[in-house]
């Protein structure tokens, strides 16, 4: 094996590193007043990673490193431009969040860095081990993260479970890692590929895919392997919470894609009807969940585990129909985009709400729209974007979606196209309910005074974000297909 090292193909992953240095620095020599240039300098860092990515992008070149292990094309750059822009968003969110509450800062931020850190390798990992060791970097920092809020028994049990789970899951992966290696002699997705293709009929090769399925499984949240996210994502801070539903789910996703598409594809027989059940699954539990919860987290909590379900219907369709691999990750990967940037933009309208309306619950956001109008309407933009309501970015996802089922054909593509057409509208009557309490419903409580309330400038500057990409994908939705096209090389091998 070669170690020639890109320095910039690996820019954005050293300047994650550099600013997590930063911080923990800063961390030891700051006083308790002067904690908060922590955050800024997270900020400022994660957003000058994102220079290197548009050198990377303008060149469009790709970049293989260690005997093509570690490879910077045009699908690595878009996928850690999503990461570094949702991460982006996330820190905005953080920093009066953490700053009000008095948090440990320095490791909090740099905890989230680690797992941006790691998020930034598995878009590039095209081998086992790399891919391994970024997706536990991407999760292991959100162990402690759950847990943030120290004195909380809802926080602690929300870490308590998200580890164990997470500890249980990720030993199955490994497992499944392992079995591949064990049966091929193979650890890079190409070299597994061919040594793969002659292997259906192995039994051996039926239990480590099920020990693939069921780690990424378990990471993306989807049935039967999502009963930590509700609790974890009630209890833990909010922005860690937006963080786990889009950065952590995202990497998740990539990592599931990548391995099936590129390391298993001639397995395809086998891991294509398991797709099947588990996006059907995760549709239909997350949306009837959802129906029932009162509390706005847990709602949304839910609506991530049936977003899942939504994301893998091109990628299980196309499989199942043995029709074109590419169309359907090109699918998924748009739909992945636009949900991260909507989804990042309703939670930050849950921090700005529960401010203003001192409650979680649904019912206490009632009649939010008499008192402040403008956070009313970010509320209708975003949960009518998650339900896919024109003209907002959502229903370019799940046009995106429907029209790769349509082109994979086949009885069983149908019958997955009827699901996910009856859970889009299940999912527009639990998002619709909440904004009809915003702008319908008479008020039930006091709401926080405006002075008290008011978003602090980074909030704002997240909402803003996050309102932006969602309103403009949706008028001029071309601008996503470049991330479908990107992925096609993936698919393609």
């Amino acid at each position: 094996m070669t170690f020639e090292i890109d320095y910039l193909a690996l820019a954005p992953e050293l300047v994650i590193v550099g600013t997590m240095l930063a911080v923990f620095i800063l961390d030891l020599l700051l006083t308790r007043p002067n904690k908060f240039w922590t955050a800024t300098v997270a900020v400022a860092g994660t957003a000058l990673a994102a220079v290197p990515l548009v050198i990377l992008a303008a060149e469009g070149s790709t970049r293989s490193m260690f005997d093509g292990s570690y490879v910077v094309d045009e699908f690595a750059v878009i996928l850690k431009g999503v990461f570094i822009v949702s991460a982006y968003i996330v820190l905005l969110m953080s920093h009066h969040y953490i700053e009000s509450d008095r948090y440990y800062q320095g490791e909090y931020y740099f905890l989230l860095l680690s797992s941006v850190l790691g998020s930034l390798v598995m878009a590039s990992a095209r081998d086992l081990i790399i891919l391994f060791i970024g997706l536990e970097l991407t999760t292991g920092p959100l162990y402690l993260l759950a847990g943030w809020r120290k004195g909380d028994a809802k926080s602690n049990e929300a870490s308590m479970k998200y580890f164990i789970l997470g500890v249980l899951s990720t030993a199955v992966l490994l497992y499944g890692m392992s079995l591949l290696y064990g049966l091929t002699g193979e650890i890079t997705f190409a070299g597994l590929a061919e040594a793969t293709a002659d292997m259906v009929d192995e039994p051996a090769v039926v239990v480590a895919l099920f020990g693939l399925i069921v780690g990424f499984g378990f990471k993306i949240s989807a049935v039967p392997f999502h009963f930590w996210a509700p609790d974890t994502y009630e209890g833990a801070p909010t922005p860690v919470t937006a963080y786990l539903s889009v950065n952590s789910k995202a990497a998740g996703f990539v990592a599931f894609l990548v391995v099936m598409y590129q390391a298993l594809p001639g397995l395809s027989d086998i891991w294509a009807p398991a797709l099947w059940i588990l996006a059907a699954a995760s549709m239909t539990v997350g949306n009837l969940a959802a129906l029932r919860q009162t509390n706005i987290v847990r709602l949304l909590a839910y609506s991530s585990i049936a977003q899942a379900g939504f994301m893998l219907v091109p990628f299980a369709a196309a499989a199942v129909a043995d029709a074109d691999l590419a169309e359907a990750f090109s699918a998924t990967l748009v739909y992945l985009v636009i949900y991260a940037v909507m989804n990042l933009g309703a939670f930050a309208v849950v921090i700005a709400g529960a401010r203003k309306t001192r409650s979680g619950d649904i019912a206490g956001w009632a009649g939010l729209a008499q008192v402040d109008t403008r956070l009313a309407v970010l509320v209708a933009v975003f949960f009518f974007s998650l339900a896919g309501i024109p003209p907002l970015a959502g229903w370019f996802a799940k046009f995106a979606m429907f029209r790769s089922v349509i082109i994979a054909g086949g009885t069983a593509t149908v019958v997955l196209a009827a699901i996910a057409a009856i859970n889009s509208v299940i999912a527009l009557y639990y998002y619709a309910r909440v904004v009809k309490s915003v702008w319908l419903d008479d008020p039930v409580g006091e709401f926080a005074p405006d002075v008290e309330a008011a978003p602090a400038g980074s909030l704002r500057l997240a909402l803003l974000v996050a309102l932006a990409i969602t309103v403009v994908i949706g008028f001029f939705p071309a601008i996503a297909t470049f991330v479908g096209d990107a992925s096609r090389v993936i698919a393609s091998g």
